[in-house]
């Protein structure tokens, strides 16, 4: 929504300033302007990206329109699960564990949090540095360095989307002039016509510089930048796991290590102590009745 209301409150501004100077719109609707430079953008966008790129950057750009980023049902569920696992790798055997670990979709703790099961990506990487735990022989710091490692990594990849994104934005500037030196090389095989059609003619070549422009900075470059907001939001959820599981690997309680994940989230986003406590009491309320 705030995006669409960017776009309202920019074009309104644009073409109403347009209009008091005593432009006319339709001089500015140039179809064929529109596609030399938006088919070039995508042509060039296709070529730089692999066919997996352009369909995350479709799917970046929906998450970005619908500002899919965590909500503090997120950051509660994802603290919960946490905790759950914690108290399970305390007090049951191995196996028991593996149960939930080894096929999450079937396990009633994860069911217990629906959010966190529907991120396959968080999922796996929850119950893969559990696995690790039940192994017992690694240490603390090795596996913080392996959870960078791989946070980092899903990051890249998270933000090559933005990126490309980033380079089609920069490129449509030079694709409105490519556009405009169109229109200038038409508008010169018409030098013999009146000044009344020239001046058409060049005013129509200019709007594609105008287009390009526009499109770069006041349409890809601001959604660009909502991309990378978002995604960088959601892979808080990691940072969040990595902090929990390492102060629990270090001795802390689930409930006191819970509370290194939750003091990662930012402080506007923070639940409060009493929400998490709540939300993990349910929760065991929840399991104690499974059982």
């Amino acid at each position: 929504m705030g995006i669409l209301i960017g776009l309202v409150v920019t074009l309104g501004c644009v073409l109403g300033g347009f209009m008091a100077m005593g432009g006319h719109l339709h001089v500015l609707v140039q179809p064929w302007e529109a596609v030399v430079i938006c088919g070039a953008a995508f042509g060039t966008f296709l070529v730089a990206n692999p066919m997996k790129t352009v369909k995350d950057t479709g799917k970046a750009i929906l998450e970005a329109f619908k500002q899919a980023v965590p909500k503090e049902q997120n950051y509660l569920e994802t603290l919960g699960v946490l905790h759950s696992l914690m108290r399970e790798l305390r007090s049951k055997s191995r196996s028991e564990v593996e149960a939930h670990i080894d096929n999450p979709e079937e396990s009633a703790i994860f069911q217990a949090f629906p959010t966190v099961l529907k991120n396959h990506d968080l999922t796996n990487f929850i119950c893969d540095y559990c696995r690790i735990i039940i192994i017992g022989n690694a240490r603390s710091h090795e596996i913080e360095a392996l959870m960078d490692e791989e946070i980092q990594t899903i990051k890249s990849d998270k933000m090559k989307a933005y990126h490309a994104m980033v380079a089609v934005g920069d490129g449509l500037p030079a694709l409105g002039i490519v556009a405009a030196v169109l229109g200038v090389v038409k508008a010169m095989g018409a030098l013999d016509q009146s000044p009344e059609i020239l001046g058409g003619l060049i005013g129509a070549a200019l709007v594609g510089t105008f287009l390009g422009i526009f499109l770069s900075y006041a349409v890809v470059g601001p959604v660009a930048t909502k991309i990378k907001t978002v995604r960088e939001k959601n892979n808080r959820l990691y940072i969040i796991v990595k902090q929990t599981l390492l102060a629990y690997m270090n001795g802390a309680l689930p409930q006191v290590a819970i509370e290194f994940g939750r003091k990662t989230i930012s402080s506007y986003e923070r639940p409060t102590i009493d929400a998490v406590e709540q939300s993990t009491m349910n929760t065991g309320s929840v399991e104690k009745k499974a059982a």
